[in-house]
């Protein structure tokens, strides 16, 4: 039994070391596949000036990865954060805002944002905006972050698809698929030229090093005075109540019924027999009819002359 407190002892302490180190450790964003060819964005100044002070500005692979770390979460109309799910317009703000770019949520906005730019110039970063899905719509009704280097084809972009089959945050394609028949523009809104400057993210304040200690409060002693109450003596035998027997209980019940029936049956021979006298007293004498005893008398005979 010693020993295996000894083992668990130590896999206690263990964990007690390693867990903080792990809490420390941040996993890598993935990098994408090729470095950016756009020479305008390498030409990028190193800091923009802001009303705020000094900000960096976003790299474009820093916005694609983020974007395709977001690969899974749920479509939900209006949202715009992994925690409850995206729309299509509420995933590029989100992206974009976590790098302090601000854009609208709203697509029929993104039409309007940055600079547009010819479909074969569009890199990572690029904003892709497409028809709805009506055969007969004409505005703005899908966008998505574009992740294919220049000149690269197909097309891909990372977006939150509202589909039946796939509503969730995924990678597709422009050539081949009906994206390519809703292709409406390619926005740039990194860069120069885009009016759209990126401003420095909210740090969280730093805690004090020392919390300041809230003076305790007066108290004051009370003396609490004892008063003895009498306790009743339990009794030495406790009342039992009998119950009664099944057979017993049985023929109660059936004499009841018994004397029930003969009951009902004596009070209808009473109301029988009360009803005989009524009948027999109420009964109505008939009056004698008069008998006519005397007998008809014939005229008499008129003397003849």
């Amino acid at each position: 039994m010693r020993y295996i407190w000894m083992i668990f002892v130590g896999l206690l302490l263990s964990m007690v070391a390693i867990l903080p180190r792990l809490g420390k450790h941040q996993p890598a964003q993935p990098a994408t596949d090729a470095p950016l060819a756009d020479p305008a964005l390498r030409a990028q100044p190193t800091a923009l000036r802001t009303a705020a002070g000094t900000a960096l500005p976003p790299r474009a692979d820093s916005i694609v990865a983020f974007g395709l770390a977001q690969r899974g979460t749920p479509y939900v109309y209006a949202g715009t954060s992994p925690l409850t799910g995206f729309d299509c317009s509420g995933f590029i703000m989100y992206t974009f805002a976590h790098f302090g770019v601000q854009v609208p949520h709203s697509t029929a906005l993104l039409i309007d944002v940055g600079r547009p730019v010819a479909r074969a110039e569009a890199q990572p970063g690029d904003i892709v905006v497409f028809t709805g899905t009506a055969a007969t719509s004409t505005t703005p009704g899908h966008a998505g972050i574009v992740i294919s280097n220049r000149g690269e084809l197909p097309l891909r972009f990372v977006h939150a698809s509202s589909s039946r089959r796939e509503p969730f945050v995924k990678v597709s394609q422009v050539e081949n698929s009906d994206y390519e028949r809703r292709f409406m523009q390619v926005r740039r809104v990194l860069g120069p030229g885009t009016g759209i400057v990126a401003t420095a993210r909210p740090k969280l304040l730093p805690a004090p090093a020392s919390t300041p200690r809230v003076a305790a409060l007066p108290a004051r002693r009370v003396a609490l005075e004892e008063v003895a109450e009498p306790v009743p003596a339990l009794p030495q035998r406790l009342a039992t109540k009998k119950y009664p027997n099944a057979t017993t209980t049985a023929k109660k019940k059936v004499t009841a019924k018994k004397l029930t029936a003969k009951a009902t049956a004596k009070k209808v021979l009473v109301k029988t027999n009360v009803s005989a006298k009524k009948a027999s007293t109420t009964k109505r004498k008939l009056p004698a009819m008069p008998v006519h005893t005397t007998a008809t008398k014939r005229p008499a005979a008129k003397a003849r002359k």
